[in-house]
C-alpha cells in the first residue's frame, strides 16, 4: 500500500458491485461454483486491524469486485456463500486475507486452496509472488501500476478496478492447472498440513508476550531487556484495543 494514484471518477464500472441488490444477483450466478478465486484489497496503515476495502471473486467465467465500504450494502450473503463447505476458496498467499475475514465474518471460508503452497509443493520456489507464478503459469506479465494505492479512497478508477479483478481471473485459470497437475504427481495430500494450519483460528491470535520478538535488537541486560519486553507487550495490547498502529 502506499500513495494513491490518481483517479479518473468511474464510480460505474459493469464488474464493480456497490449495492444489496447487485450482490445478490452476483452470488445467484456463483452458488453452484465448485471453486471461486478470491482476493481482497486493504490499508493498514493507520489501523491495526486491517480495514476491508474490495473483495473480488471469481468462479472462472464471471469476475466481480465487490465494494464493502458502499453505503448501505449487505455484506451477509457474501459471508454465507464464503462458508459453505461444498465450495474451495482460492487464494494466493492467503494469510492477510483469511486473518480479515476471520475478524469480520468471525469463521475461515473453508475449505480452501492456496496457490502460493500449491506451487511450492510443486517446484516453483518458496514463497513465490503472485506475479511471478502468473508469468510461469500463464505467460502473463501483470500490470503493477495500481499495485500501491490508496484502497480506501472512492470512487474508485476503472484501472484500479481492472487491476484488481486481475487477481482472480488469473487465479481462477491457474486452479484447475495446479489442481491437476498435484493429482497426477500424487501430491495433493502434501498440502493437508499447510491448509490445516491456515484453517486454524489460533494461527490469527497474537500473543502481546511476543511482540518484543518484532523489535531488532543486537545484545542487552537482563534488566533492560525485560523491561523492553513488558513494554513490547503493553503496547500491543494497547494497539489492539485502540485499533491503532503498533
Amino acid at each position: 500500500m502506499g500513495k494513491s494514484q490518481p483517479q479518473s471518477k468511474s464510480s460505474h464500472h459493469p464488474d464493480l458491485i456497490t449495492t444489496s441488490e447487485g450482490l445478490a444477483a452476483l452470488l445467484s450466478e456463483f452458488e453452484a461454483a465448485p471453486f471461486l478465486a478470491i482476493d481482497t484489497e486493504f490499508m493498514r496503515e493507520h489501523t491495526y486491524y486491517a480495514q476491508l476495502c474490495l473483495v473480488q471473486i471469481s468462479n472462472g467465467e464471471r469476475a466481480a469486485a465487490i465494494d464493502p465500504l458502499a453505503a448501505g450494502i449487505d455484506l451477509q450473503p457474501l459471508w454465507d456463500l464464503l462458508v459453505r463447505t461444498d465450495i474451495v476458496k482460492v487464494f494466493h498467499a492467503a494469510h492477510q486475507d483469511l486473518e480479515i475475514f476471520l475478524k469480520e465474518i468471525g469463521t475461515l471460508p473453508v475449505p480452501l486452496f492456496d496457490s502460493q503452497i500449491a506451487a511450492m509443493v510443486l517446484g516453483h520456489g518458496d514463497q513465490i509472488g503472485y506475479d511471478r507464478l502468473v508469468r510461469a503459469m500463464l505467460k502473463i506479465d501483470i500490470d503493477k501500476t495500481s499495485r500501491f494505492t490508496d484502497w480506501s479512497r472512492r470512487p474508485l478508477s476503472d484501472r484500479q478496478i481492472s487491476y484488481a479483478l486481475d487477481d482472480v481471473i488469473h487465479l481462477a485459470a491457474m486452479y484447475p492447472m495446479l489442481s491437476t497437475e498435484l493429482d497426477q504427481k500424487g501430491r495433493l495430500e502434501w498440502l493437508a498440513d499447510e491448509n490445516a494450519k491456515l484453517a486454524d483460528p489460533a494461527t490469527y491470535q497474537t500473543n502481546p508476550d511476543d511482540a518484543w520478538k518484532r523489535i531488532k535488537v543486537r545484545s542487552m541486560r537482563p534488566a533492560p531487556f525485560r523491561r523492553m519486553m513488558h513494554l513490547a507487550a503493553w503496547r500491543e495490547t494497547e494497539a489492539k484495543k485502540r485499533n491503532l498502529p503498533r
